[in-house]
């Protein structure tokens, strides 16, 4: 069966714009967890977040777009440029039929829909820009990519939170698998707005305490809630012989993925994230021996880490393999935040390093599981697995591997 490999990585995180800055700055422990400052948060009950705050857009995208686009679409246009230069594909490479993108999307364009909301109540329908019709919308960052790069091929936007960002990849797969040679895939979020807090807020799992390095630590007694963040991933997803053939350089395989959904709470059922695991495992035809890490979803939340570390040990053993959740630095990007785990995890596929979850002192005990903690931890690459779980009952697993 054809495989889907990846071969070029673009990342716009609060702690690192840029794959290099941001890599570096994961293995160092630096957070980009902060008080807002996009807007004035004081009067609400959580005011911390994930911000990028060196993203100059008229640096990176064509000046016509910048009417045209909400912040999320300006990050996702650039994070395209990035993995498409890391992927050496240059206009020729492939044909334009040839190129299709997958992308994932929670939010939609927040802060340019309440800017022009804003303009409707205060100063009439006439001042609404007719860009608002397509800048707010969930696919717009897949539409405005496949435009500026000229690719013609499938295309697509799934929404699904955090558990969007892996489906969308698995759909890149797809596709590589139908005979769409490269997929640009991933996803990017920036709801940095009071419009956009408040949602996130009415939510109920928002961290409401005050200090960064206190405020979202997952699997850890007294956990309080997640913090969120802005940004995301977009990875070139090739056909493997294709990348082969034209001298590409790989980071790892797009090796298995299943996605189940949890029944609402008040029509019972089990979670289904242990499900996910074991589809995704069986989808790779890989054993859970040959998992050396496993990026976790990690909510923050007691109930919802709890669910997850008993999955984790269903399947692996208690501590039997280790844990990270690098987003502890970045806040929970929705969308954007598995695509960013997927790029750590092939960055520690190459670099035979787990990056750590950073803030953690120690581990409530009746979690069983070994997270990597202070420092990074040098390991002996086999398989990577990622998790992502988003709200309303989305649940995604995606097994990395180096590619043979």
């Amino acid at each position: 069966m054809t495989s889907a490999v990846v071969t070029g990585i673009g990342v716009a995180a609060p702690n690192g714009l840029g794959l290099g800055p941001f890599w570096e700055a994961t293995l160092r422990g630096e957070s980009g967890i902060g008080p807002v400052r996009r807007f004035d948060a004081s009067r609400y009950p959580a005011t911390l977040v994930g911000e990028i705050d060196d993203f100059v857009p008229e640096e990176h995208v064509p000046g016509r777009l910048i009417p045209q686009t909400d912040r999320m679409t300006r990050l996702a246009l650039a994070a395209s440029e990035w993995a498409l230069a890391d992927a050496e594909v240059t206009p020729g490479t492939y044909d334009t039929t040839e190129m299709g993108v997958a992308t994932s999307a929670a939010s939609g364009g927040f802060e340019y829909g309440q800017r022009e909301l804003t303009a409707l109540w205060s100063s009439g329908p006439e001042h609404v820009s007719v860009y608002m019709s397509f800048a707010w919308f969930y696919a717009v960052n897949s539409g405005q990519i496949s435009i500026r790069h000229g690719m013609r091929g499938p295309s697509g936007v799934f929404v699904g939170d955090q558990a969007g960002g892996i489906d969308a990849l698995a759909q890149a797969r797809r596709n590589i698998r139908k005979g769409t040679p490269l997929v640009l895939s991933g996803g990017m979020e920036s709801s940095l707005s009071p419009y956009g807090w408040v949602a996130r807020i009415k939510g109920g799992h928002m961290s409401a305490r005050h200090d960064p390095a206190d405020a979202y630590r997952p699997f850890t007694a007294g956990a309080d809630g997640y913090v969120p963040g802005e940004g995301g991933a977009i990875l070139v997803v090739e056909d493997a012989a294709r990348a082969r053939d034209r001298g590409a350089r790989v980071y790892g395989e797009i090796a298995g993925y299943a996605t189940t959904f949890d029944a609402a709470p008040r029509h019972g059922g089990t979670p289904g994230l242990r499900r996910a695991v074991e589809g995704a495992l069986e989808d790779a035809e890989t054993d859970p021996s040959d998992i050396g890490v496993v990026f976790a979803d990690g909510a923050g939340d007691e109930a919802a880490d709890r669910i997850e570390a008993e999955a984790v040990a269903a399947v692996f053993g208690p501590g039997g393999v280790p844990v990270t959740v690098p987003k502890t630095l970045t806040g929970r990007m929705s969308s954007g935040a598995a695509p960013v785990d997927t790029a750590c995890a092939l960055l520690a596929l190459r670099d035979e390093v787990i990056p750590p979850t950073a803030g953690i002192g120690s581990v409530a005990p009746e979690y069983d599981l070994d997270l990597v903690t202070g420092a990074p931890r040098p390991w002996r690459p086999g398989a990577a697995l990622v998790l992502a779980r988003g709200a309303g009952g989305f649940n995604a697993a995606l097994v990395l591997r180096r590619a043979v």
